[in-house]
């Protein structure tokens, strides 16, 4: 079985509600596939959102690395190469982590085909399933109690709250929204870079001095404060959990030599895709610090690539992998499922995906 042809594409979602962050606004999810053929037939799929407030990536820059840089040095290589299409990867281009993404995702997918083992049994098979937090927008408080509600009412158990534009209302809407829905119910918060070092030491403070049980808070400070991010880890009870921060291999290695967060959260479209979101899994690991695995706005295919890296590696042991539900429909036949808050992943050869409705080819 070798590569044949690597074609590019593109779908386009809605959201079923805007999606606000400290970052930016988002209304639907733009999202590059390629789909990786072999001479035999079975195609691999692949996906890259461009997400230019975090990665860099654009829709064109995406579309180009993989078209001018990655996809001809694959052409003819055997799907078992995998070592090999790994070094291509990495050596065609620098930057470009999405466009890396999704090709690694592709060849990943096709390798697990050939092989006829589902893609978390590649990368260890420690479960099958796997729950996920759900993402509550920022806005005013009284918006953000009543999402919060409506996810407990669809069976979530944990909510990732974004905070980060105004030190004091996001003390109101997290007072507000632990008061609204109860102690038993796990509160996460992102920030996303929306605090200067010593607001987020003086308002996670305040979070613990009022018993509002954050379980863990995400990038408080600016990415590349990585002595900013140590100063917060140092100053706080609560953990810290780097995600801008820790973009690729030698970020999260450089994070753990200083021990500047305790946490790490890995994303496909950060890390290059699924190879070296396993190396790093495998850092943190060595260091004794649990990874939790994230996502951008993107589609069923993303999610599916990184909740089966997430059930292989028992060191990751927390999921925000809720992309897919945000989402007005879905377009992907196959691939992970859904009930409630649980992730579960297909039993058949590698992402387990058929076909993408609405694909439309860019070349």
């Amino acid at each position: 079985m070798k590569i044949k042809e690597i074609q590019i594409g593109k779908i386009s979602i809605p959201l079923k509600k805007p999606f606000k962050t400290a970052l930016r606004t988002v209304t639907s999810a733009e999202d590059i596939v390629i789909k990786m053929i072999a001479d035999s037939g079975e195609i691999g799929y692949g996906n890259a959102p461009p997400t230019l407030v975090i990665t860099g990536d654009g829709q064109d820059s995406i579309v180009a690395a993989i078209k001018e840089a990655i996809a001809p040095k694959l052409i003819g290589l055997p799907v078992d190469a995998l070592e090999e299409i790994k070094n291509i990867i990495s050596n065609a281009t620098i930057h470009n982590s999405s466009a890396k993404a999704a090709i690694d995702i592709a060849a990943h997918d096709l390798f697990a085909q050939k092989y006829k083992i589902p893609m978390y049994k590649l990368f260890g098979g420690y479960t099958n399933y796997m729950t996920t937090d759900l993402t509550i927008s920022l806005n005013e408080p009284e918006q953000m109690v009543r999402d919060s509600l409506e996810a407990i009412s669809e069976g979530y158990k944990a909510l990732k709250l974004k905070v980060g534009n105004d030190v004091q209302l996001d003390l109101k809407r997290v007072q507000a929204i632990r008061k609204a829905v109860g102690d038993e119910i796990l509160i996460r918060l992102d920030a996303n870079q929306g605090w200067t070092p010593k607001e987020a030491i003086r308002i996670i403070r305040n979070f613990e001095d009022q018993g509002l049980g954050i379980e863990l808070i995400e990038q408080p400070v600016k990415a590349y404060d990585f002595e900013g991010l140590k100063k917060v880890t140092d100053n706080v009870d609560t953990d810290i959990m780097a995600d801008e921060s820790a973009f690729g291999c030698y970020e999260v290695f450089k994070l753990l030599s200083m021990r500047a967060c305790d946490l790490i959260n890995i994303k496909l479209m950060k890390a290059g895709g699924l190879h070296n979101a396993s190396k790093i899994a495998a850092f943190a690991e060595t260091m004794g610090v649990q990874c939790m695995m994230g996502c951008m706005l993107e589609s069923k295919i993303g999610i599916t690539a990184a909740a089966s890296i997430a059930a292989g590696k028992s060191i990751i042991t927390k999921t925000d992998l809720d992309a897919a539900v945000l989402l007005a429909s879905d377009p992907i036949v196959g691939g992970v499922s859904f009930e409630q808050d649980k992730l579960i992943l297909p039993e058949t050869p590698g992402l387990g995906i058929t076909d993408i409705q609405g694909w439309i080819k860019i070349c």
